[in-house]
């Protein structure tokens, strides 16, 4: 039964379906194709070769079905993403009990923001084009406002605190897992990577220390030839950006 949305929510029809607001298209006579198992074959095709490698044509051919009938279910590629999206974020865990206040509620959903990007780095190479408008999306959206309930900010500047820590943990996850495709790839260790990179910025700022001061005095610490914990560079970053909450909201919190 078609849920009654109250007013046209200007969503694609795929997204309408996915909030039940639309009748889903009957599953194919033979095929049993259904906008769920056509998702999740897209994931299972994201999760093994990356998100370039999804496209219609693919996923038909893993459901060994047309592409044209694909259509049926997903007006295009685009939304396809968006769906994908949705499914593999899934919903936001149940916030602990030990997650109490803004600053604690903050790093709880900052951290698991990061899990989630972390089990499926493809994620991140999905251009962001449009604010969250999926279930799953307005459900972390709608965790994050909870946390932040009772702070002192007004509606406007939680969404921009939400938006500050949520790319803050985009960002950190995407460098990171950059960095570690590339350390795989090259066969090396984190401390071989700091290593090589302290030997090639020595080299290159030896012959020409007057133009390079700062940097001659933290190589002559050996601090840039030293990895760190990948999780230390990420607690670290967001202590930081929760002490500037703090000193917006002010009050409890402040101190770190």
């Amino acid at each position: 039964m078609v849920a009654d949305d109250g007013g046209d929510t200007g969503l694609p029809v795929g997204l309408e379906a996915a909030w039940g607001l639309r009748e889903r298209p009957a599953k194919g006579p033979k095929r049993g194709l259904s906008v769920d198992r056509i998702v999740a074959t897209g994931i299972a095709v994201a999760d093994a070769e990356g998100i370039d490698a999804v496209s219609m044509g693919r996923v038909a051919k893993e459901l060994g079905v047309s592409t044209m009938s694909l259509y049926r279910y997903v007006a295009a590629k685009d939304e396809f993403y968006v769906l994908m999206q949705d499914a593999a974020t899934g919903p936001p865990p149940p916030r602990p009990a030990s997650a109490d206040g803004w600053r604690a509620g903050l790093e709880w959903w900052a951290r698991a923001q990061r899990d989630t990007f972390r089990r499926n780095l493809w994620l991140l190479r999905i251009p962001i084009g449009s604010p969250p408008a999926t279930p799953n999306g307005l459900a972390w959206m709608e965790q994050g406002l909870q946390v932040l309930d009772g702070c002192g900010l007004d509606e406007g500047r939680k969404i921009s605190v939400m938006m500050l820590v949520g790319g803050y943990v985009r960002n950190e996850v995407s460098l990171m897992s950059g960095l570690d495709a590339a350390m795989r790839a090259e066969g090396l260790t984190p401390d071989a990577v700091m290593r090589r990179y302290e030997r090639t910025v020595d080299a290159l700022t030896s012959a020409r220390a007057e133009r390079f001061p700062a940097l001659r005095r933290l190589l002559a610490t050996g601090v840039l030839g030293e990895a760190d914990a990948e999780d230390t560079e990420f607690e670290f970053g967001l202590a930081r950006v929760l002490d500037g909450v703090a000193v917006l909201v002010g009050g409890p919190g402040s101190g770190g």
